[in-house]
C-alpha cells in the first residue's frame, strides 16, 4: 500500500492511494488517523486495507498531501553512509555508523516550499531513502530487522552547510524549518523486498545532481536497524533516513548550493518522487 497523510476541511486524513484516486480511510473509520505516526502508536496499521476497501474515493489532483508522520516521534539520520559519498567528502569510510538527529519541527510534506533562513544562505540537498519503524523495539538482531519497519519514503535532509559544521553533533545545520521534507507518501514493506537495490537520484532545475543505488551503502537498512536499537528504543514513527549518495552541491567545484527559485525533485526506485521549491525566509 502507498499511505499518504492529506489536508481536509476538518484538519488530516490518512489515505491509501489507489491509481488516480486516494480512499479516505479517516472517513471509513474515525480510529485510523489523523495520519501515519498515529496510526502505527495506535497499533492500527493491519485495519488500514479492509477500511480502504469501503473508503470514500477522491480524485488524487489537487489534494495537498502532508508529510505521513506529520511529527516524528524521533527523526534520526546517519551521516557517510554511502561510499562514493565519503570519497566526495574527503572523509575516511567511518568504522561505526555516525548518527545525528533532526528536529521533527523541521518535517514537512512533499511538495510544501523550503525556506533559505535568514541566518545563512549555505542551503544544500540530500535525496535519501528513508524507513519509518512500525513497532516498538530494543535490541533487534539485524536478522529481524524487516519486523520493525512498517514501510519507505523519500526524505529531502536539507543541510545548512555552515551551521551543520560549527558542532560536532551537526542537529543545528540540519534541523532549520522545512528542512525534513518527506513523502510524497508511504509504501509498505511488504512492496519494497530489497531495499538494498534501489535508484536513488536528486534534480535541481532539471539538472540530475545525484544518480546512485543503494548498493553503494556502507551500512544497510537492518544494520541501521539493529545498531540503532541497541543504544536507544524505537518506537513506531520514528522517521530514519539512510544517508545521502554522492553529488550534494557541497561536493561540486565550485559548490552548487541552493537557491530561492531552485527546484528539486528527489526519486527513489519504487516509492514516486517529491518535489520543492526553494523560497527565501516566510516569516
Amino acid at each position: 500500500m502507498r499511505l499518504a497523510t492529506f489536508s481536509t476541511g476538518d484538519g488530516h486524513h490518512l489515505g491509501v492511494v489507489q491509481g488516480d484516486e486516494v480512499a479516505d480511510v479517516t472517513a471509513a473509520d474515525g480510529r485510523l488517523g489523523p495520519d501515519l505516526g498515529a496510526v502505527l502508536q495506535a497499533g492500527l496499521l493491519a485495519e488500514v486495507a479492509g477500511a480502504a476497501v469501503r473508503a470514500p474515493r477522491l480524485p488524487r489532483a489537487g489534494i495537498a498531501l502532508a508529510a505521513p508522520v506529520l511529527r516524528p516521534p524521533k527523526f534520526l539520520a546517519i551521516g557517510l553512509n554511502y561510499a562514493k559519498h565519503v570519497e566526495e567528502s574527503g572523509a575516511e569510510v567511518p568504522a561505526h555508523q555516525l548518527w545525528f538527529n533532526k528536529q521533527s519541527t523541521c518535517v514537512i510534506g512533499s511538495g510544501a516550499p523550503v525556506h533559505v533562513p535568514k541566518a545563512s544562505s549555505v542551503v544544500d540537498y540530500e535525496g535519501e531513502l528513508a524507513f519509518v519503524v512500525g513497532r516498538r523495539c530494543r535490541h533487534v538482531p539485524a536478522g529481524r530487522a524487516p519486523e520493525a519497519i512498517a514501510g519507505y519514503t523519500i526524505c529531502n535532509d536539507v543541510s545548512v552547510r555552515d551551521w551543520q559544521f560549527r558542532t560536532p553533533t551537526m542537529t543545528m545545520g540540519k534541523s532549520f524549518d522545512t528542512h525534513g521534507p518527506i513523502g510524497p507518501w508511504l509504501v509498505t514493506a511488504d512492496e519494497v523486498p530489497d531495499p538494498g537495490k534501489l535508484q536513488v537520484s536528486t534534480e535541481v532545475n532539471g539538472e540530475r545532481r545525484q544518480n546512485s543505488n543503494t548498493a553503494d551503502l556502507i551500512f544497510g537498512v537492518d544494520h541501521i536497524v539493529s545498531y540503532v536499537s541497541h543504544f536507544m528504543t524505537l518506537y513506531p514513527g520514528d522517521v530514519i533516513p539512510t544517508g545521502t549518495p554522492s553529488g550534494v552541491g557541497a561536493g561540486f567545484k565550485p559548490p552548487k548550493f541552493l537557491r530561492p527559485g531552485d527546484t528539486m525533485r528527489l526519486s527513489v526506485e519504487g516509492l514516486g518522487e517529491q518535489t520543492q521549491r526553494l523560497v527565501a525566509f516566510q516569516g
